[in-house]
């Protein structure tokens, strides 16, 4: 059985970079962070039982308020389904986020909650004292405020939002064991539908997005566009506060690391690039509104998955995913076979040749239809084979002529 981790939107390597930062304030805030989700982490947070708070089922939300403790038994319940907006902004903008998400997930794939079968949505304002973190345990979603000088308010990001409750879905799914390959592949599946929650919010095209995850977390003093981009991995941020934005695109840049806490469980935030990346590569080939044909391969691809599932299995499924809900050969199918040879990996048995030549008729063809690639290319060879043969005929004839 796979042991639920706690699951948080700040890397262990951007707090560890706040370690050596110069201003002591910023050093304990990260040390209090990393201490705190150590002693949370691998466990689930016990809720109380609060009188009056919202009832099970249907996706209910309510929301307390921590009041800077770190004891959730002890918060007090601010805002419920049916009650009045709060005067708290961040208690009000947990409130919506987790609203978008609940509806996205109906809305989009007819899912009921979380665990598709009404799971309420707690959340947890004002946790701890400058604390640098947002975080799903299992069973309900925590945000700290942060501190003020590298991280703002967490309420405020609803691609975090999104992305931690996506926690939630794929474990209730595919149970993505929390490290290596299946790691990075859960935290990528978080950022795809944190961003997918995001652009249908908006109802942004693939093309309009920006592709970014917890681009409000950062006091505007820190360079930084986010803390990941999935169009452009590794360009997050470049700046002397956090270093270099660690995050591959290609699977020659993987990044080897130990499978422990420091370790960041063999890279699950950072090797997420790569198959972010393929997702949006997949959108944007496919083109329109990203959670129409490319989230549903994503999920279902989700649902067809297992605790160990690896990149290489990953792709395959979402590739046979693509034939069955759109056809053998389709433009969505050849979108996510572009995509993931983007990226340095090879769909099994699709030699590398011939995935060539579906990928360059279908480009041709204006990525229109369902027939195979192979069978378009032949198919135009045919029809230039035909043209050559009767230009032949009319010079024949005009030379009888003379």
């Amino acid at each position: 059985m796979t042991r639920t981790r706690l699951n948080c939107i700040i890397p262990p390597h951007l707090l560890e970079e706040l370690l050596r930062s110069e201003d002591s304030e910023v050093q304990q805030a990260a040390l209090d962070t990393l201490v705190t989700t150590a002693r949370l982490r691998g466990e689930r947070a016990v809720r109380a039982s609060f009188t009056g708070a919202a009832a099970p089922g249907d996706g209910r939300r309510t929301i307390f308020d921590c009041q800077h403790g770190r004891l959730l038994a002890s918060a007090v319940m601010t805002r419920s389904e049916d009650g009045p907006a709060s005067a708290d902004d961040s208690v009000n903008r947990a409130f919506d986020g987790l609203g978008s998400t609940r509806d996205f997930y109906r809305e989009v794939f007819n899912r009921n909650s979380i665990d598709d079968r009404g799971m309420r949505l707690d959340g947890y304002a004002h946790f701890g004292v400058n604390f640098n973190n947002a975080f799903w345990d299992g069973r309900e979603m925590v945000f700290g405020d942060g501190d003020g000088k590298m991280f703002t308010d967490l309420t405020g990001s609803l691609t975090v939002v999104a992305h931690e409750l996506a926690h939630g879905v794929t474990e209730h799914t595919a149970g993505l064991a929390y490290h290596n390959q299946p790691g990075a592949l859960n935290e990528s599946i978080s950022d795809v539908f944190g961003s997918l929650v995001k652009q249908w919010s908006l109802k942004q095209s693939a093309d309009e997005a920006d592709w970014l995850i917890g681009a409000e977390i950062f006091t505007p003093g820190i360079e930084a566009d986010a803390l990941r981009s999935m169009k452009a991995p590794g360009h997050a941020y470049d700046n002397p506060q956090f270093g270099k934005d660690p995050q591959p695109d290609h699977m020659s840049k993987f990044v080897n690391l130990p499978d422990t806490d420091r370790g960041d469980y063999g890279g699950v935030h950072i090797n997420s690039g790569i198959p972010n990346k393929a997702f949006y590569l997949t959108a944007v080939g496919i083109g329109g509104f990203a959670w129409e044909a490319p989230g549903q391969i994503w999920y279902e691809s989700l649902k067809a998955s297992s605790a160990e599932t690896q990149f290489q299995d990953f792709a395959d499924t979402t590739y046979r995913k693509a034939e069955e809900l759109y056809g053998a050969g389709s433009n969505e199918q050849l979108a996510v076979l572009e995509a993931w040879q983007a990226v340095g990996i090879q769909i099994s048995g699709v030699p590398a040749g011939v995935a060539r030549a579906r990928s360059h008729a279908g480009h041709r063809n204006g990525g229109v239809g369902r027939k195979d690639g192979l069978t378009a290319l032949t198919q135009q060879i045919g029809a230039l084979s035909a043209q050559v043969t009767g230009l032949a005929k009319d010079v024949t004839a005009l030379r009888a002529r003379k």
